[in-house]
This record gives structure tokens, sequence and C-alpha cells, in this order.
């Protein structure tokens, strides 16, 4: 999809953002697209779109037009290069901290954080070798005192900060 002008507005971004209108119908609304499988017009194109030589739909778990406008949209307003849009805030935090951070590496995270994200740090990231440190949140200069060398990331609230920007 082709992006909008660079001179369009906040308001225009947010409602035309990463979507043309249907070329077929001249809708302007973005489709939703209820599907989980596409048609491959052979096994040579189903070879290069699962290689990424091409791009195209596989598999909606991987990717999605609506979802796809969606990503663009956020990239736009926000002025990135991409964005990606997940299946909840879960999906988010393990997606960020898996990205940064791997074995022998270690995050910070304030205690006052969702039962769910205190369990992954607390349980499941240690399978993967991922130490998480917790500290008293309300106070910033706990965080300052707990990194190290291997500090890959810190968590206070729903934010992961590079201990770099601390």
């Amino acid at each position: 999809m082709s992006k909008p002008s660079t001179s369009y507005r906040l308001e225009s971004l947010l409602l035309h953002g990463g979507q043309e209108p249907d070329a077929t119908t001249g809708s302007r609304a973005v489709p939703i697209y209820q599907t989980s499988s596409y048609v491959f017009e052979s096994a040579d194109h189903a070879a290069k779109l699962f290689s990424l030589e091409e791009p195209g739909n596989i598999y909606s778990r991987i990717g999605n037009p609506t979802v796809d406008v969606l990503e663009q949209r956020i990239s736009l307003l926000e002025g990135g290069v991409g964005a990606l849009a997940l299946s909840s805030g879960m999906a988010a935090i393990t997606y960020a901290i898996l990205n940064i951070a791997e074995h022998g590496d270690e995050i910070i995270s304030s205690s006052q954080v969702y039962g769910g994200t205190y369990n992954l740090f607390a349980l499941t990231l240690p399978r993967y070798g991922i130490t998480v440190k917790f500290v008293d949140g309300r106070d910033p200069e706990n965080f300052r005192k707990a990194i190290t060398s291997k500090t890959k990331g810190i968590l206070r609230r729903l934010l992961v900060i590079p201990p770099s920007m601390f």
C-alpha cells in the first residue's frame, strides 16, 4: 500500500493512513478480512512468499490486510519505519523483552506490575536464562541502582526503556 502524502495532517492520517480506497468499489473504509488462509497462485508463488522473497499473505496470524493497515497507520502516526500489532498487552511485553534480551541478560522491573506480567518475569523468562530484578518502582533511583552491564531493559509500568535512556 502506498503511504499518504506527508502533507496530511494528524486527522487525515488517523482516517486514511496506510490505506487506499478499494479500486473495484471505491469504498473508503478499511475492509475486515475474516480469513485465516490465502490462495497461492502456484507452488512457486507459495515458496516465494514463505521465503519472504515476495510480499504477500500466507496465514492471518502472520499477516492480514486489515491488520496491515493498522500497522502502517501507527507507523505513520509515530514517524516510524514499521509497526507490529499484537493480540494482547502480554504478547507485546513478551515480544519487546525477547527482542532485546537473551540468555544471560537481565531486565529490571517495577514490582508494581500486573499479575500476568509478574508471572512472565518471575517464572517464564528465567526458563530462557533471562534474569528479572524487581525493584520498588515508586522511586526511580531504585532502577538506577539495579542497572548492571547485563541490563537490557527496564519495565516501569508498561514502558520498556533501554538502560542508556534512564
